[in-house]
Order: C-alpha cells, then sequence, then structure tokens
C-alpha cells in the first residue's frame, strides 16, 4: 500500500447532468482567441493562426455558483466558453475520429485577472497569475454527447446583471473541437478526465463584487453565477 506524507487531495470532479456519477478532472486546457471578433477587439489579427492553448488547474474548476473576486487586482473579467469533456485520449488523433473522444459538454467562464494578465503579456512571461486562480472557472453540469449531440452550432450569450455583454455562435469557432482534439493531441497526451475550454465571443469585460453573470448555450440551457 503506498504510504503518503499526508493525505492527497481529492480528484477535483463535476457533476454529470440527470445522473448520481460525477466527471473526474484530469487537465484543463484553454484555447486562445478562437473566435475572429475577440481576437480583434484583443488587438489580434483574426487570420487562422494555429491554436494556442494555456491551463489553469483542474481545482480551479468551480460548481458553488459564486465566483469570489480574487486578490492583487483591479480588473477582473468574464469570458464565455463551451467546456469539453474527454472520456478517452491519445496521441496524434486523426481529426475525423476526435469527437469520439467527446464525453460531454458544459457552461464554462474563463474568469481572467486581465491588468495581471496585460503584465505578463508585456514582459513576455506565462499567464497563468492571470488565469490560474482559485475559483477561476466557474462550470455547470456535464451534458453527456448521447444527450446533446456534437454541439458543431447554436447560440452563446453572457448578460451581467440583465445586460447583454457577450454574443456568438458555435459556429463562428476558428477551430471547432475536433480540430482542437487532434491539434492538442500532436504535443500532449490526451486521457479520460481532460477539459478543454473552447475559446469566448466578443464583449469581454469586467465584473465587480455583487455582479451577477448568467452565461447561455444552446443545448446546454444556463448557469449563473454571483460575484463575491
Amino acid at each position: 500500500m503506498t504510504r503518503y506524507a499526508f493525505s492527497p487531495p481529492a480528484v477535483p470532479a463535476l457533476p454529470v447532468a440527470g445522473s448520481d456519477a460525477v466527471f473526474p478532472v484530469r487537465r484543463v486546457y484553454c484555447v486562445g482567441r478562437n473566435y475572429a471578433a475577440h481576437a480583434i477587439e484583443m488587438g489580434h489579427d483574426p487570420d487562422r493562426e494555429a491554436p494556442f492553448f494555456f491551463q489553469k488547474n483542474p481545482d480551479n474548476l468551480n460548481t458553488t455558483g459564486t465566483f469570489p473576486y480574487p486578490p492583487r487586482t483591479s480588473d477582473v473579467h468574464h469570458e464565455a466558453e463551451l467546456a469539453v469533456m474527454l472520456k478517452t485520449g491519445g496521441r496524434n488523433i486523426p481529426v475525423e475520429e476526435a469527437g469520439d473522444h467527446v464525453f460531454g459538454y458544459a457552461l464554462a467562464l474563463d474568469m481572467t485577472r486581465r491588468d495581471l494578465q496585460g503584465e505578463m503579456k508585456k514582459a513576455g512571461r506565462p499567464w497563468a497569475i492571470g488565469k490560474a486562480f482559485e475559483g477561476s472557472a466557474p462550470v455547470g453540469p456535464v451534458h453527456p454527447v448521447e444527450t446533446t449531440g456534437p454541439l458543431t452550432e447554436g447560440a452563446v450569450t453572457l448578460h451581467v446583471n440583465g445586460s447583454l455583454r457577450q454574443e456568438g455562435d458555435l459556429n463562428q469557432l476558428i477551430w471547432k473541437v475536433p480540430e482542437m482534439i487532434a491539434f492538442l493531441s500532436e504535443y500532449f497526451e490526451l486521457a479520460p478526465g481532460d477539459v478543454i475550454l473552447s475559446g469566448t465571443p466578443a464583449g469581454v469585460g469586467p465584473v465587480v463584487r455583487g455582479d451577477v453573470m448568467e452565461i447561455a448555450i444552446a443545448g446546454l440551457g444556463s448557469m449563473r453565477v454571483t460575484v463575491i
């Protein structure tokens, strides 16, 4: 029997819609600038350049319905995203087979300390301090692909206090879900429990304590998250 120096932390897990099962999380990959309009608003060329990824930590996923405003920042932005959960993995997955690895989908928010991320960009440093902080990825229940079908199109919206902030469609993704999976598998060995946040439409912006965010994606319903 393995003798740990101290009790290991619990495996982060997400509820599965319509089931008492939970989805155990292994890694969290995030795709940057995957909607043309968002690339433009962030000051970048929207042409179909090779995708790039950053990571959040599995325990950054947050199912509480609240978002604790983080320390050391005065400019936290919302980013509404489709989360893709994998049931199988591998290396060098062909794009035409990549969809077979999807377990399901969930609503997610990639909350970002934009001021700290901007400082890191200017210095040519990693973004972790702006992206991978506690509670930084509010996420809803995982909807199995058997119940949703492959999500290739459908409205994506984010309201703050009832006002529309972000609006797009899954068919506007520059890199589609199978392409993201195939590309990632060229650089990492993907595995069951991996989560991919697929990018955000235009309209990202700041939130303050007391704000109520509501993300909705066609086929997945909606999720409300209060900034505390």
